[in-house]
């Protein structure tokens, strides 16, 4: 759970952020804001537990994290561990982008939860949950219940919409958050995951979906394993997907990623009424690479994005 601080200019390891004795066992994603001078950081898992693949086992022996850790900006020093629950396991953060706004969301892979943390009237920190993806009943997968796997989430910068992307079940949502204690459910697509029609997967209750989707194909190719990291045009009208999440779990529920390689999408977003819709004439095969298969994984804006932009 420890933060290394590195020079701007050199990236010369300069020591490490944190002070104080109190620091959390696990670490992963973090924001900040200075104006609430406050940072937030998540917990995945023990690296030598997760590098090779997911083993259920290891959530009940703790070796994967349930909390928010809520820092003082400042001191650098460790001030609350909001609990999201056993087997949660919180990835993404992300603060509304409003300075003033002290509020903002968190996905939970296992847990297929979104939780809203927002600063309390007594000036700490709490959190709700705001989105449930419910398991899926299946037969001929690693568990009996899927989970949806929220691996990323990201705002975008009017801080209207909240995306997430399900890994294992295939999907990517888009939610309107106008009202952040109120979101609702305005755009949904499919591309791949585990849970397609005539896969080794089948789904005997389901809680959401009348039918399995069908596998997702673009310009002929039908591309493995699930959606993962986003990224958004700063319009908020473009939505970038890729789908390789970490090679050890790749290869634990995608193999055929690791043949293939992976892929970068576009999503056309409806930016008035909400709604998600593949642009087929996009296509980048990661698979083709002179060096390749190569497994893409996080996009970046040169100038700035939603995902890293911070203002005060």
């Amino acid at each position: 759970g420890s933060f290394i601080l590195l020079d701007g200019k050199t990236f010369e390891v300069k020591g490490n952020w944190e002070k104080g004795e109190k620091v959390p066992s696990l670490g992963y994603d973090f924001w900040y804001q200075p104006r609430h001078n406050v940072l937030l950081s998540t917990e995945w898992g023990v690296p030598k537990a997760l590098r090779d693949g997911f083993n259920p086992a290891d959530v009940e022996k703790g070796l994967y994290g349930r909390h928010i850790n809520v820092w003082d900006w400042t001191t650098h020093t460790l001030l609350q561990a909001l609990d999201l629950g056993k087997g949660s396991i919180p990835l993404e953060i992300r603060f509304l982008h409003d300075p003033a706004a002290a509020q903002g969301f968190v996905g939970c892979a296992l847990s297929g939860a979104v939780h809203r943390f927002y600063r309390t009237q007594k000036g700490d920190w709490a959190a709700e949950k705001m989105i449930e993806v419910p398991s899926k009943k299946v037969q001929g997968w690693l568990l009996p219940d899927m989970p949806g796997l929220i691996t990323d989430i990201l705002i975008s910068l009017d801080d209207r919409f909240l995306f997430f992307s399900n890994w294992l079940h295939g999907d990517v949502r888009q939610y309107d958050i106008s009202h952040p204690q109120q979101p609702r459910l305005v755009g949904q697509v499919f591309l791949g995951g585990s849970i397609s029609r005539g896969g080794a997967v089948t789904v005997l209750e389901d809680k959401e979906l009348k039918c399995q989707p069908e596998p997702f194909v673009i310009q002929g190719k039908k591309v493995p394993g699930g959606p993962q990291m986003l990224q958004l045009s700063l319009d908020g009208k473009r939505l970038y997907v890729t789908n390789s999440l970490y090679s050890g779990w790749d290869k634990q529920f995608y193999p055929e990623l690791l043949r293939e390689g992976s892929v970068l999408l576009q999503i056309d977003v409806d930016t008035e009424r909400g709604g998600l819709a593949v642009n087929p004439e996009f296509l980048v095969d990661f698979g083709q690479e002179p060096d390749g298969p190569c497994l893409a994984h996080e996009m970046r804006y040169p100038g700035g994005d939603c995902t890293s932009d911070i203002w005060l």
